[in-house]
């Protein structure tokens, strides 16, 4: 942040912003629901070049880094895309263009010259969600170093795998990985050629075992209500486990589902820019679809991370249909809901789930799938969540071995 707070005292040109920095100015509004209108019944509108012109003006605003001059003649004018300041602002999109971080697209087939913002959507490239996602990791693993959030889970299920690299004397059948320093260590008073088996010092490895993992997140409505956005942190931690796995866990596949009244694979570039969708939550769809893509990974392991604020409340009936009801923990979409899980059982797929409320119903609903699937579950805020999915997610992946 110190390469920015140098731009609150800054008299030059705007667009003299690195577009990196100006990616990392906006990546909060990239990744919220500021860049749609939250009553749109689509979706998965895409975001427009003029959402995109104000993201950047209330960055820019909220850190004063807008010229005293080009603030003042702004604020005078009825259309600030008018202004110099607009025209800067203008230069910056532009960059962003050019560099790779956005995709301009024009809707009714138009295409060519400069057009009117309004007129063009945007699309976020492979390097900008590589970016968002190295950025929202990094502050995440950030956060783990500068506080101790702990793996609260509930009482029942306070269980893991440990990751140490201890030190043991080498036994017969262990893997060689010499560990040197201790081993010169008890050779260097004797000799190296008194050297016996019983001074060599291994170091205990590691072994992460391949795995497939399905984000099963929901965006019912419900996550964006009572005043807290509890969808854009969420997102961030699925585009932050996207962006760990894929560098430091090659191996692995993951894939991400969004359950609503019904349930959808979205690849990791559509995640950044989904949108809180219909009001009712379809657990069982959204179990019933990660089933689906994890039977076609050959993997050491199979799990899901859910990641939650609701109890169940709709269901797709055989016809298409859905089944709704949200007062209370309906007896049929419970049925239908479990049943999916014992299928997760039987399958050998762990259910992890994190829960971003305490209704009592969904407290219960979610020890219930946490029993049966031998999973975790973990009471989490907005504000926590990235913490508690990346410890548990790297916890679960290693296993040791002598």
């Amino acid at each position: 942040m110190a390469r920015l707070t140098r731009y609150s005292k800054f008299e030059g040109e705007l667009d003299q912003i690195d577009s990196s920095e100006l990616m990392q100015m906006i990546q909060e509004a990239l990744l919220g629901q500021g860049m749609n209108d939250p009553y749109d019944p689509d979706p998965n509108t895409r975001p427009s070049m003029d959402d995109l012109f104000d993201a950047i003006l209330e960055a820019l605003a909220e850190r004063n880094m807008i010229p005293e001059d080009l603030l003042m003649e702004a604020m005078q004018s009825e259309d600030v895309r008018e202004t110099k300041l607009g025209e800067q602002i203008g230069r910056l999109m532009d960059r962003l263009q050019q560099d790779g971080f956005i995709r301009k697209e024009f809707e009714d087939g138009e295409g060519g010259g400069q057009g009117n913002p309004g007129e063009s959507t945007f699309q976020l490239t492979d390097k900008s969600i590589d970016f968002l996602g190295y950025k929202s990791l990094r502050d995440l693993m950030g956060g783990l170093g500068r506080s101790s959030a702990g793996a609260h889970d509930t009482r029942e299920y306070a269980s893991g795998v440990e990751m140490t690299g201890e030190l043991k004397n080498y036994e017969f059948g262990d893997t060689l990985n010499l560990d040197t320093t201790a081993t010169l260590g008890n050779v260097m008073g004797k000799g190296f050629e008194n050297l016996e088996e019983s001074d060599l010092v291994i170091r205990q490895a590691e072994y992460n075992s391949s795995a497939a993992t399905i984000v099963l997140l929901d965006c019912s409505h419900s996550m964006i209500l009572y005043g807290e956005d509890r969808f854009t942190p969420a997102k961030q931690v699925a585009l932050a486990l996207a962006h760990l796995i894929r560098t430091q866990y090659p191996g692995d596949t993951v894939k991400f589902v969004l359950f609503h009244d019904s349930a959808e694979e979205v690849t990791v570039s559509k995640l950044a820019q989904a949108q809180i969708g219909p009001y009712h939550t379809n657990t069982a769809g959204g179990l019933r679809l990660a089933q689906q893509l994890l039977k076609r990974e050959n993997k050491d392991m199979k799990q899901i991370v859910m990641i939650t604020d609701g109890k169940p409340s709709a269901l797709t009936l055989p016809d298409g249909r859905i089944y709704k009801n949200a007062y209370g923990l309906d007896p049929y979409v419970l049925g239908a809901t479990l049943r999916e899980v014992a299928n997760c059982r039987r399958s050998g797929i762990q259910v992890n789930t994190f829960m971003l409320a305490r209704d009592p119903d969904l407290v219960g609903f979610v020890r219930r799938v946490s029993e049966m699937t031998r999973g975790k579950a973990y009471f989490t805020t907005p504000q926590n969540i990235g913490q508690y999915v990346l410890m548990d997610f790297v916890t679960n992946k290693t296993k040791m071995v002598n």
